[in-house]
């Protein structure tokens, strides 16, 4: 029996998720894609382990998954095979041998997650698959202070899109902001210009179920004045709702820490 660890990219625009309960769009998800893929290669039926469990819309730029299988294939023909019958819009970066005991799910330390908003009067179509239009100024100290109240370990109940009466408590390690303007490329695409992109950054030992959505949706409304930084507090003890969840699309899996 030998445990192999995938290292993943996958635009999420087509996919009910990382995985769904097989009556609700079992099949389009992405671990069902890889699933499906493995089980005709090995004839076993896998469990695969995932560390970030990404939801519809969300797109992954290195997702890791381990899987224990008793087939003699080595991990660079599981790679190989992999990326020869997987969809387009799935690629396995890498494949390889891990310790008996390892579980990518259990075994990883935090993941981060990076949601992009072009912040340009004018929208980007070639990268709108991946980033949301927020036409807006934004009041970036504002959300600073509000990072600082959400920064730490805390009952995040308020920011999860289902009610869970445990396993709520999280620790959010880190936000960060940052502005960057993309030069489109005029060789290609003649007379196109620049776009305005802000970019949210954050990294926690676990997000809950729209964890990360809701939070980039509140700061996104502090940012524009429509809330206060001090609104955090009150969402954490329950006296406020947070916002409805910001488009998925702008979302992606940047990376899971070990």
């Amino acid at each position: 029996m030998q445990n192999i660890k995938l290292t993943l990219q996958y635009d999420g625009t087509r996919y009910q998720g990382w995985q769904r309960p097989q009556k609700d769009g079992y099949e389009k998800t992405v671990s069902y894609k890889i699933l499906s893929v493995l089980q005709k290669m090995t004839g076993e039926d896998i469990l695969l382990h995932a560390a970030a469990k990404t939801e519809p819309g969300v797109h992954a730029l290195s997702q890791t998954v381990s899987f224990l299988t008793g087939s003699a294939l080595s991990p660079e023909q599981f790679c190989t095979n992999l990326n020869r019958y997987l969809p387009q819009d799935i690629a396995v970066l890498e494949a390889e041998p891990a310790p008996e005991r390892f579980r990518a799910d259990l075994n990883a330390k935090s993941r981060t997650y990076e949601y992009r908003v072009c912040t340009s009067k004018v929208y980007d179509i070639f990268s709108a698959s991946y980033t949301a239009h927020f036409p807006f100024s934004l009041d970036q100290d504002a959300m600073e202070k509000a990072a600082g109240l959400l920064k730490g370990r805390h009952n995040f109940n308020g920011f999860c899109g289902v009610r869970r009466k445990k396993g709520t408590e999280k620790n959010l390690l880190n936000i960060q902001f940052n502005n960057v303007k993309e030069e489109m490329r005029k060789n290609i695409f003649p007379g196109s210009g620049n776009t305005e992109v802000f970019v949210i950054s954050l990294t926690a030992d676990d997000f809950l179920y729209q964890m990360p959505l809701r939070i980039v949706s509140v700061l996104l409304e502090i940012g524009t004045r429509k809330r206060r930084a001090d609104d955090i507090t009150r969402i954490f003890s329950g006296e406020e709702a947070s916002a409805v969840s910001c488009e998925a699309k702008g979302l992606l899996l940047r990376s899971i820490q070990y």
